[in-house]
């Protein structure tokens, strides 16, 4: 069955539950970070991120220096906005994040937290020169510890 809508009216609001945003965010890997700039207004930045449910915590990997690194130093509110492959549904997980120490030993903590939120490298000297790598970009970790998770979207039926 189709559905046939009036001119200028579409499906209405879906309210997922917050375990229907949840499994939103675990089945993507890119969403986009909104930080606060200096000016009061929302700089959003496009992340890879990893989901913990059980945690309750987005983890991101960026390089010291960046925008939403240093935005966050200077208010550690956020959000992450996650869509759907069709754009009818949407999750956002807000709290506050803190952002780790920069790497700066190949398999220092930072480097071992990033290492984690990567594929297994089939080549073990991949893994030595990813932790290298972190090191040299001045890699860290943003955790945002979300306490408030919901989702949104159309309810086509």
């Amino acid at each position: 069955m189709t559905t046939v809508y009036e001119p200028g009216r579409g499906p209405g609001p879906a309210r997922p539950t917050e375990e229907a945003s949840s499994r939103l965010l675990s089945a993507h890997s890119l969403g986009a970070l909104a930080t606060v700039n200096r000016a009061g207004h929302p700089h959003l930045s496009t992340v890879a991120y990893a989901w913990d449910p059980a945690e309750r915590v987005v983890r991101i990997g960026s390089a010291a220096g960046r925008a939403k690194v240093r935005q966050l130093a200077n208010n550690p509110r956020a959000s992450l906005y996650v869509s759907s492959e069709d754009h009818l549904a949407f999750a956002v997980a807000e709290g506050v994040a803190e952002v780790s120490p920069v790497s700066t030993v190949p398999g220092d903590e930072t480097g071992r937290a990033l290492l984690a939120m990567q594929a297994p490298f089939d080549d073990p000297g991949d893994e030595a020169a990813f932790l290298r790598n972190m090191v040299e970009d001045r890699r860290v970790v943003i955790r945002l510890r979300v306490d408030r998770l919901y989702g949104g979207g159309l309810d086509v039926g």
